[in-house]
C-alpha cells in the first residue's frame, strides 16, 4: 500500500511541474510588474511624497513629476491633459500672460498642476522649474523668427540649455520633440529651420564639450537617458486641416501649391496620438536612448488631402470654384506671405508664412528601420476619421440637411503605397 502511494506522489510531481513551468513563463510574458531581479530599477530618491498613491486617474499620483516646457502651445494642451489623466504632478512654465495657461489647471487634481513664470534665456528660472521633476518634456518651438527669438536660439540653444540643466539636477528622463524633416545638410535654398532642428541637442559644439568637466558628458547622457520624437505633419484643431481651408491661404478661390501638391507625400499624425506616445515614453524606461518617428498610419498625396478638406467644407470646384495650381507661377502669393509674417502683431493671419509654405512642400521620409509611435503602444488615428469633426464648424452652408442628399457624397483620400 505504501509503495502504491509513493508511486502516485511521483506521478503527480511529473504532471504538475511542467504545468507550473508553463504558468511561470506565461506570467513573465503578461505581467505588468517586474518578474526578474534585473528588471527592477532602484529609486534614486526614496521618500513618501515621491511614491505612487491611489489606483490611477486624475485624483491619484503616478510617481511622475513632469515639467512641460511649451505647454501653452497646441500640442502642449494634449500632452498636459493626457499626463494629468494618469495622475501626474505637472509643472508648467510659461513666459506670457498667466491667464493664457490658467485653463490647464483643470487637467489635474487640486494642487497637482503648478505654474511657473520663466524665460528660456534665464537659467535660474529654468532651474526652479526643473528642480523637483524626474521627467522634463521639451515642446518649445518657433515657426517664424522674431526680434527676440531666432530659429537658432529656439531650436538649438534652448534645447541644449534645458538638457544641460536637467542633467545637472539629476532628471531621470528628458523627452525632446523636433521636426522629422529637419536635416543637418539641407539642400541649397532651403530655410535655416531645417539645418538647425534635427537632433540639435545631440550635436554639442566643441566649446560646450570643453565646459563639461564631468566624466559623463552631455552627449552621453542624452544618448542614454533622452527620448526623441520627430514629427512633421501633425493635425489638430488649428493646424493642417483648417490651414488649407483658410481663405488667406488661397488666391481668390484658387490654391497655389508646390507642383499642385501632386508630388508631395504626407503621412499626417493626430496630436492626441503624439501626446499619448509622450505619456508612454515618460512611463516606459525602455524608451530612453531611442528616437521615434511620429507618423500616421497611412501616406497620402497632399493634393488628395487638400481636395478632401475642401469637399468637407463644401468648397469644391463645382460649388465654390476651388482649383489648385503651381505656386511658381504666382510670386505675388509668396510676397503676401512674407508681408503677413513681418507686419502682423502676433500670429500671421491664417498661419500663412514662408516657412510653413516650405514645410508643407516637403514629403515625409519613409520610416523603414526607425522606431515609430506604434512601438510605444499607440493606436494611430487615420486623418479621415478626425477631419470631418475638426472642419465641422468651418463648413459652408452648414444648415443644409445631409439626410435628404443636399450634399454630394465625399470621396475619402486613397493612401499611396511604396512612395
Amino acid at each position: 500500500m505504501a509503495a502504491l502511494v509513493q508511486n502516485g506522489i511521483n506521478l503527480s510531481k511529473k504532471q504538475i511541474l511542467p504545468v507550473a513551468s508553463a504558468a511561470s513563463t506565461t506570467l513573465a510574458q503578461k505581467a505588468k510588474y517586474a518578474t526578474k531581479a534585473e528588471d527592477i530599477e532602484p529609486l534614486k530618491y526614496v521618500s513618501v511624497p515621491t511614491l505612487k498613491r491611489g489606483t490611477g486617474g486624475r485624483s491619484s499620483f503616478s510617481g511622475i513629476v513632469a515639467t512641460v516646457f511649451g505647454s501653452s502651445g497646441c500640442l502642449g494642451a494634449y500632452v498636459v491633459n493626457r499626463l494629468g489623466k494618469i495622475g501626474t504632478q505637472l509643472i508648467l512654465p510659461y513666459r506670457g500672460e498667466y491667464y493664457d495657461v490658467h485653463p490647464k489647471r483643470v487637467a489635474g487634481d487640486l494642487g497637482q498642476v503648478l505654474f511657473h513664470h520663466y524665460n528660456i534665456k534665464d537659467e535660474d528660472s529654468v532651474r526652479k522649474a526643473i528642480k523637483y521633476s524626474n521627467v522634463v518634456i521639451n515642446l518649445v518651438g518657433r515657426d517664424w523668427e522674431t526680434k527676440n527669438f531666432s530659429f537658432e536660439e529656439v531650436n538649438v540653444h534652448a534645447p541644449r540649455r534645458l538638457a544641460r540643466i536637467a542633467r545637472e539636477l539629476g532628471v531621470e528622463k528628458f523627452i525632446h520633440v523636433s521636426d522629422a524633416n529637419a536635416s543637418p545638410d539641407p539642400p541649397v535654398g532651403t530655410s535655416l529651420i531645417y539645418s538647425v532642428t534635427r537632433d540639435v541637442i545631440c550635436r554639442c559644439t566643441r566649446r560646450v564639450r570643453r565646459l563639461l568637466s564631468s566624466p559623463c558628458s552631455l552627449e552621453t547622457w542624452l544618448r542614454l537617458l533622452s527620448t526623441r520624437l520627430r514629427i512633421d505633419s501633425i493635425f489638430f484643431s488649428v493646424l493642417f486641416c483648417r490651414y488649407f481651408t483658410h481663405i488667406f491661404r488661397h488666391q481668390g478661390r484658387y490654391m497655389p501649391m508646390y507642383k499642385k501638391g501632386e508630388e508631395t507625400i504626407k503621412q499626417p499624425v493626430f496630436a492626441g496620438d503624439v501626446a499619448q506616445a509622450i505619456v508612454h515614453a515618460a512611463k516606459d524606461r525602455d524608451s530612453r536612448g531611442k528616437t521615434y518617428l511620429g507618423y500616421g498610419p497611412h501616406r497620402y498625396r497632399l493634393s488628395d488631402l487638400v481636395d478632401y478638406f475642401h469637399a468637407l467644407v463644401n468648397r469644391d470646384y463645382e460649388s465654390w470654384g476651388y482649383k489648385r495650381y503651381d505656386i511658381k507661377y504666382d510670386p505675388f502669393f509668396l510676397l503676401r506671405a512674407k508681408i503677413n509674417e513681418k507686419f502682423t502683431l502676433s500670429w500671421p493671419i491664417g498661419f500663412v508664412h514662408p516657412e510653413y509654405i516650405e514645410r508643407e512642400s516637403i514629403s515625409d521620409p519613409i520610416a523603414v528601420e526607425d522606431f515609430t509611435l506604434e512601438d510605444l503602444g499607440v493606436n494611430l488615428t487615420p486623418i479621415e476619421d478626425m477631419a470631418p469633426w475638426l472642419l465641422e464648424y468651418t463648413r459652408t452652408n452648414r444648415y443644409y440637411d445631409e439626410e435628404i442628399r443636399l450634399f454630394h457624397k465625399i470621396q475619402k483620400p486613397q493612401p499611396v503605397k511604396g512612395i
